[in-house]
């Protein structure tokens, strides 16, 4: 058989410059140092205690002292643990996952180090655990030291750290193990298994005082925290760091802000849930924000995607595409990357010796039956019960099918146990058995257990159908390794529309597990189905699923991640204020004009305009620098002249410029000029009627009525249906509207606003450039100009002023507010209305100005 990896394009990126191919080079222009770090939750060996049979006497000593209460002769109840003999293993479960590292060590020229959790150190021997809580309970101590107060020496951490090495040299593996101690072993999996997980698989937990996840999260945090400082260890720059799963969603910010220029990826390997469920978490915000720390972030399913977009649309309130969000300044690209298995390597298992053995001992016991297989967590998403359900429905509708078939049903344990789903699925096949079962027929066998690997292919191979029905699912990769053991037998394969699975093999039977009925007759079509059908359809799945490889899902990520970082065109991307160089050109000049936007600028967005109050620190920065009779302040907005008569009239000499250049007050005037004031206003009872159908139609929406201008404000609306009817209404007001009258429609941030078209705030900025006096009152111009803005209204400011011959555009400072990616005519740009007051603060001497603000402002100096 060929393999199935030569054709995969593997970025060589130990020494690139030996490479002529484009990631090499998108590698080299990116400083990229050709290593990757992997961070995931569990390393794939796994620490456990030893225990000779003839150990058992020194033990029982142990146990004794235990039972007394003389823990100090043996070290301490802590030290039980530690006198067992630690050993290493291959840590079952997690197969798709560590074969991608497997593959990224030895089947590229990446170099590789793994950070990963040591995970719960197993106490194998059973039969000594079981004494030794027997024994603890007769103490009367009824928290286990074995594992509430585990912790291991220096020694023995150096020991277990030095097996674990071991382990992984022999599989060409560098390892960096993270050990945790304090408490119960399992506290460092709470929080994700018993929150997280539930919620990203659209179970909702039952209501409580919050007492008990608060702990899991602050647990979760440390959990996070303990890897960052490892990565940060053994990091050097141009590392590429790829963080896995749901584990460790808070790592990518944590390390962005310890190690702000690095390249870190993202990868979710469970589904991500409808914003409407995941708002139902506590720390969403948190959750978010941590994962936006990384420049790209990977998903199963395009749908997962497009719900993680959507959640930072409604929770964090970020202006996203469908592609990317935009996040403390920075672009985050988000994509789809459906992961597969390592197929060549499931062909070498499924045909050895052993497998072809107990393929021959399941078709003995099962002699002229058609085999349905599946195998599942037994959880509440992976649908065991629904498949019961069907397969009794089958037996009801084709009761001649009955004694020609048998469910083979391998389940395994559950992240959190569940008794209640225990209890109905040996409930349904008790009946299930009662009733169509006979003396020498059962029609349901239930394995709950794990079973060998070579019993598990053999299954797999001998198999006519394999059925799986999760109801919420990110990859299946019993569906993959089916498909690939199948090649010869070519088993239909029926799978469920909920699995993140479902969109690659789209030549499987794809069913509603909720639907027994229809699952039932897909089964009974599959049984029956002619052997050139199945053919047909093993071929194309075997095909998708032998390209489709987990090598392939590697190389396609850290290739986009790489291409990604490179492909940025920086001639478009803004760059930071220049504080210093802002300073020392105000300093040296002595006619200075500045003009500010206000909301977006001088305040952040909110959702209630008339919430956005300035901050008293604004207010003294805006008085101390309009109080310099070398400046002229103007504050140029879209609001009327009450709100910026109420907030800001009160300091002296400031201009105020209301409308966006309809009202003027000028300096050191108490009066209010209009603009407008010959301008024809009909205009205005058809904008507004055109606005109220929509606001009807827009829950959340409403109307703002000024003198010269109606503006449309969908803030607190649906971010995506806001944006859709915004979309709606701009098209009917210019086809109607702007076709009759002199007027323009204008797209602000989650708002619309009409006014006259001869007024602009680009048409202010440039008459307040020619009509400048200087203190003496001769005309003159300004030889500094500060202008900041942060919507496309500010633009015709950013425009007009680059367009001032008599400028000194060196002395021209336009800022746009909003990350450098942002399309603007803007000379620099700052993140955030924060980093605005603190750079006019530092001006008159206010450095401290943003953090008594409270800024949490997320500086922008990664790499995009």
């Amino acid at each position: 058989m060929p393999s199935t990896t030569a054709h995969i394009h593997v970025p060589p990126l130990s020494n690139p410059t030996d490479c002529s191919m484009p990631d090499c080079q998108d590698a080299i222009a990116i400083g990229c140092t050709g290593r990757v770090i992997s961070a995931m939750n569990l390393l794939p060996y796994e620490l456990y205690t030893d225990v000779p049979p003839d150990a058992t006497d020194v033990f029982a000593a142990v146990i004794d002292e235990v039972a007394i209460g003389d823990t100090e002769s043996s070290g301490g109840a802590p030290s039980i643990l530690a006198e067992l003999p630690l050993a290493v293993r291959h840590r079952r479960g997690n197969s798709a996952l560590y074969s991608g590292q497997s593959f990224l060590e030895t089947g590229t020229s990446w170099e590789t180090v793994l950070v990963a959790w040591t995970g719960e150190i197993v106490n194998y021997d059973a039969r000594i655990a079981a004494q030794v809580a027997a024994a603890t309970a007769s103490a009367g101590n009824h928290a286990s030291p074995v594992m509430n107060e585990f912790k291991l020496t220096e020694i023995e951490q150096t020991k277990a750290k030095s097996l674990l090495e071991e382990a992984a040299a022999k599989s060409g593996s560098t390892i960096a193990p993270v050990f945790l101690y304090g408490g119960e072993q399992g506290r460092w999996r709470a929080y994700a298994e018993q929150v997280l997980w539930p919620l990203l698989h659209y179970i909702l937990g039952e209501p409580s005082d919050g007492i008990e996840e608060k702990k899991w999260w602050l647990d979760y945090v440390k959990f996070n925290e303990a890897f960052a400082d490892k990565i940060c260890e053994i990091y050097k720059p141009g590392d590429i760091i790829w963080v896995h799963d749901y584990h460790l969603l808070l790592l990518p910010q944590i390390l962005r802000q310890r190690l702000p220029k690095a390249y870190i990826g993202t990868f979710l390997h469970a589904p991500f849930p409808s914003s409407e469920y995941f708002r139902y978490l506590t720390k969403r915000r948190e959750l978010l924000e941590g994962m936006l720390g990384a420049n790209m972030i990977g998903f199963q399913a395009y749908s997962f995607s497009r719900h993680f977009i959507s959640a930072c649309t409604r929770v964090l309130g970020f202006e996203s595409t469908s592609a990317s969000v935009d996040a403390f300044g920075a672009r985050v690209a988000i994509d789809a990357f459906p992961i597969g298995i390592d197929a060549a390597r499931v062909q070498r298992d499924m045909d050895t010796v052993a497998v072809r053995e107990n393929m021959v001992a399941i078709r003995d016991l099962y002699p002229g039956k058609k085999i349905i297989v599946g195998r599942d967590r037994l959880d509440s998403v992976r649908g065991v019960i629904q498949k019961l359900h069907a397969f009794e429905m089958f037996c009801q509708m084709y009761p001649e099918m009955v004694e020609k078939v048998v469910l083979i049903q391998l389940t395994s344990p559950a992240y959190a146990h569940s008794a209640k789903i225990e209890k109905k699925v040996n409930e349904i096949i008790t009946h299930i058995n009662g009733t169509y079962g006979m003396l020498h027929f059962t029609p349901v066998q239930h394995y709950p257990q794990q079973v060998a690997r070579d019993e598990y292919f053999a299954l797999l191979r001998v198999a006519d159908l394999a059925l799986i029905t999760s109801v919420r699912d990110g990859m299946n990769t019993t569906s993959l390794e089916y498909v690939v053991c199948q090649r010869d037998s070519h088993g239909p394969l029926i799978l469920s529309e909920f699995t993140g699975t479902a969109g690659m093999l789209t030549d499987s039977i794809i069913v509603n597990p909720w639907d027994s009925v229809g699952v039932a007759k897909a089964i009974h079509a599959c049984l029956v189905m002619k052997p050139d059908r199945k053919a047909e359809l093993e071929a194309k799945l075997y095909k998708h699923v032998t390209t489709h490889t987990i090598q392939a899902w590697v190389s396609q990520f850290l290739s986009k991640l790489v291409s990604t970082l490179a492909s940025y065109d920086h001639s478009h991307m803004t760059p930071v204020l220049d504080r210093p160089l802002m300073y020392a050109k105000y300093k040296s000049a002595s006619r200075r004009l500045f003009m500010f936007d206000y909301d977006g600028t001088l305040a952040p967005i909110v959702k209630e305009p008339s919430a956005a109050i300035p901050h008293p620190r604004v207010l003294d920065a805006l008085e101390r620098l309009a109080s310099d009779s070398r400046n002229q302040v103007w504050i140029i907005s879209g609001r009327d002249q009450a709100f910026l008569e109420q907030h800001l009239g009160g300091i002296h000499r400031l201009g105020l410029s209301a409308e966006h250049g309809c009202f003027m007050r000028r300096i050191g005037s108490e009066s209010w000029v209009n603009l407008t004031e010959t301008f024809d206003m009909g205009w205005q009872k058809d904008v507004v009627d055109i606005f109220q159908y929509y606001t009807e139609r827009t829950q959340g929406s409403f109307i703002e009525r000024k003198r010269a201008a109606i503006t449309w404000h969908y803030r607190r609306a649906d971010p995506e249906y806001g944006a859709f009817q915004a979309r709606e209404c701009q098209n009917h007001l210019e086809n109607t509207v702007t076709s009759k009258y002199d007027v323009e429609v204008m797209t602000g941030k989650a708002n619309l606003e009409v006014r006259p078209r001869f007024v602009n705030k680009g048409e202010i900025a440039k008459g307040l450039v020619h009509e400048y006096k200087d203190v003496d009152g001769t005309a003159t111009t300004p030889d500094f100009v500060l202008c900041m803005g942060d919507d496309s209204t500010d633009e015709d400011m950013f425009r007009a002023l680059r367009k001032v011959d008599a400028l000194d555009q060196d002395c021209n400072f336009t800022v746009t507010i909003g990350p450098s990616s942002k399309m603007t005519t803007a000379t620099w740009h700052l993140i955030d209305s924060a980093e605005v007051v603190k750079s006019v603060g530092e001006l008159v001497g206010l450095a401290d100005v943003a953090q008594e603000m409270g800024s949490s402002v997320v500086h922008e100096t990664r790499l995009l």
